[in-house]
Protein backbone atom coordinates (compact mmCIF):
# COMPACT_ATOMS: atom_id res chain seq x y z
CA UNK A 1 0.00 0.00 0.00
CA UNK A 2 1.17 3.55 -0.71
CA UNK A 3 1.17 5.69 2.36
CA UNK A 4 1.31 9.24 1.68
CA UNK A 5 1.74 11.89 4.63
CA UNK A 6 -1.84 13.18 3.27
CA UNK A 7 -3.06 9.50 4.14
CA UNK A 8 -1.63 9.11 7.51
CA UNK A 9 -3.03 12.61 9.21
CA UNK A 10 -6.10 11.42 7.70
CA UNK A 11 -5.88 8.35 9.87
CA UNK A 12 -4.36 10.04 12.68
CA UNK A 13 -7.40 12.46 12.51
CA UNK A 14 -9.86 9.86 12.81
CA UNK A 15 -8.58 7.66 14.86
CA UNK A 16 -7.85 10.70 17.25
CA UNK A 17 -11.64 11.65 16.58
CA UNK A 18 -12.91 8.11 17.47
CA UNK A 19 -10.64 7.73 20.52
CA UNK A 20 -12.77 10.79 21.80
CA UNK A 21 -15.63 8.58 22.10
CA UNK A 22 -14.12 6.29 24.42
CA UNK A 23 -11.90 8.26 26.58
CA UNK A 24 -13.11 11.40 28.38
CA UNK A 25 -10.68 14.08 27.62
CA UNK A 26 -13.20 16.94 27.65
CA UNK A 27 -12.84 17.02 23.65
CA UNK A 28 -9.30 17.71 23.50
CA UNK A 29 -8.62 14.19 21.58
CA UNK A 30 -11.30 15.61 18.96
CA UNK A 31 -9.51 18.93 18.85
CA UNK A 32 -6.39 17.30 18.08
CA UNK A 33 -7.91 14.96 15.43
CA UNK A 34 -9.36 18.63 14.15
CA UNK A 35 -5.63 19.88 13.89
CA UNK A 36 -4.61 16.52 11.76
CA UNK A 37 -7.30 16.78 9.03
CA UNK A 38 -6.36 20.61 8.76
CA UNK A 39 -2.65 19.27 8.41
CA UNK A 40 -3.90 16.79 5.73
CA UNK A 41 -5.28 19.13 4.13
CA UNK A 42 -1.93 21.59 4.16
CA UNK A 43 0.07 18.55 3.41
CA UNK A 44 -1.13 18.51 -0.72
CA UNK A 45 1.21 21.89 -0.48
CA UNK A 46 3.65 21.48 2.10
CA UNK A 47 5.86 18.08 1.72
CA UNK A 48 7.99 18.53 4.63
CA UNK A 49 7.17 16.53 7.59
CA UNK A 50 9.13 18.20 9.86
CA UNK A 51 6.49 21.38 8.81
CA UNK A 52 3.65 19.31 9.31
CA UNK A 53 4.13 18.52 12.28
CA UNK A 54 4.93 21.58 13.81
CA UNK A 55 1.74 23.56 12.28
CA UNK A 56 0.08 20.20 13.88
CA UNK A 57 1.46 21.48 17.52
CA UNK A 58 0.37 25.20 16.48
CA UNK A 59 -2.94 23.96 15.07
CA UNK A 60 -3.73 22.00 18.29
CA UNK A 61 -2.91 24.64 20.39
CA UNK A 62 -4.39 27.94 18.74
CA UNK A 63 -8.25 25.24 18.79
CA UNK A 64 -7.62 23.76 22.06
CA UNK A 65 -7.56 27.48 23.42
CA UNK A 66 -9.98 28.69 20.86
CA UNK A 67 -12.37 26.07 22.00
CA UNK A 68 -12.41 26.90 25.74
CA UNK A 69 -13.65 30.23 24.85
CA UNK A 70 -16.66 28.80 23.23
CA UNK A 71 -17.45 26.70 25.80
CA UNK A 72 -19.43 27.92 28.25
CA UNK A 73 -18.50 28.14 32.45
CA UNK A 74 -20.84 26.34 34.38
CA UNK A 75 -20.43 27.20 37.97
CA UNK A 76 -20.63 24.17 40.29
CA UNK A 77 -23.80 23.38 42.05
CA UNK A 78 -23.70 24.25 46.02
CA UNK A 79 -26.37 24.65 48.55
CA UNK A 80 -26.79 27.89 49.88
CA UNK A 81 -25.86 28.08 53.73
CA UNK A 82 -28.43 28.12 56.38
CA UNK A 83 -31.28 26.92 54.32
CA UNK A 84 -35.06 25.50 55.78
CA UNK A 85 -36.00 22.50 55.42
CA UNK A 86 -38.65 20.13 56.74
CA UNK A 87 -38.12 16.69 58.27
CA UNK A 88 -40.54 13.50 56.45
CA UNK A 89 -39.29 10.92 58.95
CA UNK A 90 -37.29 10.77 61.92
CA UNK A 91 -33.53 11.01 61.76
CA UNK A 92 -32.29 8.67 64.65
CA UNK A 93 -28.91 9.79 66.14
CA UNK A 94 -25.78 9.04 63.61
CA UNK A 95 -28.22 7.71 61.62
CA UNK A 96 -30.17 8.88 58.31
CA UNK A 97 -33.40 9.81 57.35
CA UNK A 98 -35.65 11.98 55.07
CA UNK A 99 -36.71 15.67 55.09
CA UNK A 100 -37.89 17.81 52.42
CA UNK A 101 -35.98 20.74 50.33
CA UNK A 102 -37.07 23.25 47.73
CA UNK A 103 -39.96 21.15 46.97
CA UNK A 104 -37.44 17.55 46.59
CA UNK A 105 -36.93 14.38 49.09
CA UNK A 106 -33.37 14.41 50.11
CA UNK A 107 -31.52 11.96 52.30
CA UNK A 108 -30.48 14.17 55.66
CA UNK A 109 -28.44 13.34 58.80
CA UNK A 110 -28.08 15.20 61.87
CA UNK A 111 -24.42 16.97 62.07
CA UNK A 112 -24.94 16.43 65.55
CA UNK A 113 -24.72 12.37 65.79
CA UNK A 114 -26.14 12.53 69.37
CA UNK A 115 -29.30 14.08 68.19
CA UNK A 116 -32.31 12.92 67.10
CA UNK A 117 -34.79 14.87 64.66
CA UNK A 118 -38.73 13.62 65.18
CA UNK A 119 -40.58 14.34 61.98
CA UNK A 120 -42.12 17.16 60.73
CA UNK A 121 -39.52 19.88 62.42
CA UNK A 122 -38.10 22.53 60.81
CA UNK A 123 -34.12 22.13 60.37
CA UNK A 124 -31.85 24.23 58.76
CA UNK A 125 -29.24 22.78 56.16
CA UNK A 126 -25.98 23.24 56.70
CA UNK A 127 -24.26 21.41 54.11
CA UNK A 128 -24.12 18.52 51.87
CA UNK A 129 -22.01 15.19 51.30
CA UNK A 130 -22.80 13.63 48.13
CA UNK A 131 -26.62 13.05 48.07
CA UNK A 132 -26.91 13.76 51.93
CA UNK A 133 -27.67 16.73 53.60
CA UNK A 134 -26.24 17.71 56.42
CA UNK A 135 -28.92 19.38 59.25
CA UNK A 136 -29.12 20.77 62.30
CA UNK A 137 -32.63 21.32 64.42
CA UNK A 138 -33.79 25.02 64.08
CA UNK A 139 -34.12 25.38 68.02
CA UNK A 140 -30.88 24.60 68.37
CA UNK A 141 -29.11 27.32 66.34
CA UNK A 142 -31.72 29.64 67.70
CA UNK A 143 -30.99 28.77 71.34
Amino acid sequence: MFWTPTLLWLLVGALLCLAELFLPTAFVAFILGLSAFAVAGCSLVLPYVNLQIFLWMVFSTVFVLLSRRLIPKGKAWAIADSDEAKTLTEIPPGESGRVIYEGNSWQARCEDASTAIPPNQNVIVVGRKGTTLIVLPEHLLHS
